[in-house]
């Protein structure tokens, strides 16, 4: 079996003489969790939407599960889950009347009540989806996704709407499903998620790929050396330094005595990547800790 789940090389979308992904390369593992993380307008819904077969590329190579999407069929699109990003219109039919039409569809469905029980909805079950809340339609949309047991699950800001314990509830699903061997992309916002979640995550901006790795030691060594903050004279100062506890014995035998508002602060996921997204060239890939 073919090791990868999604395959991506030299991937190239354009709209007249405006590329809005330009070269963007990756692999999936199968069984891997991946997040592609962008500000808006960076390519990565575009790039996603290529995979899902939604959106048809300019140039560059694609496989999803062996199969290029753009030529897809049934079958493959069975093997597939697709969370999307804003929810449909809600019709007339109760949360387990939708979720039975939509079993109806795939060659070996979960159990209904199984999903609807991971997706926090039992209270909910037999009201019209148009009644529910906006979080709770949500849920709708995740149990959708994963009621056809997909191989592959594509989640594009999964927890929108959802509340702080509905966000834990879910990233409990999330570890449950790769647990089962799925292989999930991820989308979002919140660089939380993808540091609770993602194996491996991607950076995105300006349509070109900024930076690549695991979760552990994103964005190469440099990005992740610590900062010692501290105020000398009125002024805030900051330093990186590769032996941060070092650097602040020095400085407090230098000023002596440590300033009472000296901190250490390793950069967090976020740090990276409001880092990499700022940076003006889009042209180098930074391998994080690759494998």
């Amino acid at each position: 079996m073919q090791t990868q789940a999604v395959r991506v090389q030299n991937l190239r979308k354009t709209y007249g003489d405006r590329a809005v992904v330009d070269g963007v390369t990756f692999d999936i593992e199968r069984g891997e969790t991946f997040a592609l993380l962008g500000p808006n307008g960076a390519g990565k819904s575009t790039t996603v939407e290529i995979l899902e077969g939604y959106r048809r590329r300019t140039g560059g190579d694609v496989e999803v599960l062996g199969v290029d999407p753009m030529t897809a069929g049934l079958d493959h699109k069975a093997r597939i889950g697709i969370v999307l990003q804003s929810t449909g219109e809600a019709g007339p039919v109760t949360v387990r009347e939708q979720l039975r039409q939509f079993a109806g569809f795939y060659p070996n469905p979960r159990d209904v009540d199984e999903v609807i029980a991971a997706v926090g909805l039992e209270a909910q079950a037999r009201t019209r989806v148009s009644k529910l809340s906006g979080g709770q339609q949500r849920r709708v949309d995740v149990a959708l996704g994963i009621i056809g047991r997909p191989e592959l699950l594509f989640l594009d800001e999964p927890t929108t709407g959802f509340d702080p314990q509905a966000r834990r509830e879910f990233w409990d699903l999330i570890r449950r499903l790769k647990a089962e061997g799925t292989t999930i992309l991820l989308t979002t916002h919140y660089l939380d998620e993808a540091a609770q979640l993602a194996d491996r995550v991607a950076v995105i901006a300006g349509g070109r790929l900024r930076a690549i790795g695991p979760i552990e030691g994103f964005g190469g060594e440099a990005a992740r050396v610590p900062v010692v903050r501290w105020t000398e004279e009125g002024m805030p100062r900051h330093e990186r330094a590769t032996d941060p506890f070092a650097f602040a014995t020095a400085l407090a035998t230098r000023l002596g005595g440590a300033p009472a508002d000296l901190e250490i602060v390793r950069p967090s996921l976020e740090d990276v990547y409001l880092d990499l997204v700022s940076r003006p060239e889009a042209n180098a890939v930074t391998e994080g800790a690759a494998r």
